[in-house]
């Protein structure tokens, strides 16, 4: 614990870290602004998103792109992508993504569990849990996290595109596309697709090896199929809303990667 401290303090101290830390941060989220994928306050909630990520996975031979930085990356690339197949198909649909992007409590909601599960304090309650595996592989919450929130909006939007008529996930009801809890096969595939290449680009870029992958791919799709699980359900009653039912999804998957960890220890 002491080490991981002085580990932290170090980063604080050299500028070189922060100053790449903090200057791809605040790029990327200039980019996302510019290209009306979020709000301005959106995109300032990913900044700080994303510069804490980096910071938290780190390693003492720093380099940008062995952090967090990639699956951040590929989650937003993705979800960039997503939302723009089929857009005018949406737009008469009525599910199509607001013009001006994402609002910032999206943003909190589908990246926030992420940032909490890398942070110090939720890493160094890890390393004291005997029943869990070394260090190595204690970031498998957070990219499980991370695979589900682009898995959510892969799957959502590709399937209201490509899905054809979904089914409801607790009946297997056909219903209209964009209903809370609707599944598709098409649309599952799609964000269990995204979920593998998130876990890939994160496990390559934090050194985790094939447990990391294969751990950050399952707790993804898990959550996947828990929030359509949580739309059918409690949002579809009105117990809670979009954003909710998107953070307690990526806690889902962050728990499900733990107890994978448990398991194999």
């Amino acid at each position: 614990m002491a080490a991981t401290g002085t580990l932290l303090a170090c980063f604080a101290n050299d500028r070189p870290i922060v100053g790449w830390t903090l200057g791809l941060s605040l790029f990327l989220g200039l980019v996302t602004w510019r290209l009306r994928a979020a709000t301005a306050m959106a995109a300032a909630t990913g900044v700080a998103i994303t510069a804490s990520l980096m910071f938290s996975t780190a390693s003492p031979s720093y380099a940008p792109w062995r952090t967090a930085l990639i699956p951040i990356l590929a989650v937003s690339l993705m979800a960039f992508a997503a939302t723009r197949v089929g857009r005018r198909k949406k737009e008469q649909m009525g599910t199509a993504e607001k013009r001006h992007g994402r609002a910032a409590a999206q943003v909190a909601a589908n990246l926030g569990l992420a940032a909490c599960a890398a942070s110090s304090p939720v890493q160094i309650w890890l390393l004291d849990r005997p029943w869990l595996p070394p260090h190595s592989l204690l970031l498998a919450p957070t990219l499980a996290a991370l695979a589900e929130a682009a898995a959510d909006t892969v799957s959502s939007e590709i399937g209201q595109v490509l899905g054809g008529r979904p089914r409801l996930i607790t009946t297997l009801r056909a219903v209209e596309p964009g209903r809370d809890g609707a599944i598709s096969l098409a649309g599952s595939l799609a964000g269990m697709v995204a979920a593998v290449l998130v876990s890939a680009c994160g496990s390559w870029a934090l050194g985790g090896g094939g447990k990391l992958f294969g751990i950050g791919s399952a707790g993804g799709v898990f959550g996947l199929f828990f929030d359509s699980l949580l739309g059918a359900t409690a949002e579809e009653r009105g117990w809670l809303n979009n954003d909710a039912v998107n953070f307690l999804s990526t806690a889902a998957a962050a728990g499900f990667a733990l107890a994978l960890l448990a398991a194999l220890r």
